[in-house]
């Protein structure tokens, strides 16, 4: 850890603290891995779909997959992505025609 840590406080709903309790999980470290992540340059925050996420849980858990293995699949995707509206913006264009 580095630098001086600084006390601040934080309101949360009731049942996000309890999930918290819950979970056991140490909240000042989680809310600061959070905040770097948020301020980094290098990293992005995907919402995904519970199966999703449990998916990516069992394969980063089972074959020790790191983001970074990951991260040649999301870019592949994105261009798949931007592909598919390209076509679809394509086509809007020519029914406006």
């Amino acid at each position: 850890m580095s630098g001086d840590l600084r006390r601040i406080s934080l309101m949360v709903r009731e049942d996000q603290h309890q999930h918290l309790l819950d979970s056991g999980l140490n909240v000042s470290g989680l809310i600061r891995d959070l905040i770097d992540d948020y301020l980094s340059d290098f990293k992005i925050t995907l919402s995904v779909q519970e199966e999703t996420r449990q998916v990516y849980d069992r394969v980063v858990a089972n074959t020790g997959a790191t983001d970074a293995d990951l991260e040649k699949y999301i870019v592949k995707a994105l261009k798949e992505l931007l592909k598919q509206r390209i076509r679809e913006m394509q086509d809007l264009e020519k029914n406006l025609k």
